[in-house]
């Protein structure tokens, strides 16, 4: 029998697949930690990835009713998996940058769009509008992710005035953008 991959939101109720929730788990002293390499031992508690719903789970104390009143919380859970959520996605943009998986500057993305080398293009959330506008009419569809500001993107990638990221079709690039999506569902919804 294949073991299925479904895991039910302690909130919600609803069966999703795990890739698309938050995994909590207790440690020793019964804290509860999340874990969002889903490898920690111990029983898994999931909530959608949603910062609403992981707040709404907070204040109905679902997480104590899910480890049978064991599980203590830190009071800042929810801005905790917020911060580890967007450092995951500034560092896989960094590691591709190492990678040699992305192009950065407004010339280079549109180089790199010309000549069809892209998976998706980051920008920066508080671009102007003017570059905003340019880099939708060149991308033509392809997908912009927002949800670093310049500032994000220039700590990371150790660079100023980071606005346009083009990320060229690999492997690498796809766990890249499934790592913004995640960053950007948790935000969003």
């Amino acid at each position: 029998m294949e073991e299925t991959e479904d895991r039910r939101c302690i909130v919600t109720g609803e069966h999703k697949d795990k890739a698309c929730l938050l995994r909590f788990t207790m440690v020793d002293g019964g804290l509860v930690v999340p874990d969002l390499n889903k490898k920690l031992a111990g029983r898994g508690v999931f909530v959608s990835n949603s910062k609403r719903i992981l707040a709404e789970a907070i204040k109905k104390n679902c997480f104590s009713k899910a480890t049978k009143g064991k599980g203590r919380l830190c009071p800042d859970l929810v801005d905790m998996v917020e911060a580890l959520l967007k450092k995951r996605g500034l560092d896989m943009i960094n590691l591709a940058r190492k990678a040699g998986c992305l192009v950065c500057g407004f010339e280079k993305v549109k180089e790199a769009l010309a000549k069809n080398k892209v998976a998706f293009v980051l920008e920066a959330k508080d671009a102007g509008a003017d570059g905003h506008q340019k880099m939708t009419d060149l991308s033509k569809g392809l997908e912009m992710v927002e949800v670093y500001t310049i500032e994000e993107l220039d700590k990371a990638l150790d660079k100023v005035n980071t606005v346009h990221i083009a990320f060229l079709k690999s492997d690498m690039a796809k766990t890249v953008y499934l790592e913004l999506k995640r960053y950007e569902q948790f935000l969003n919804s």
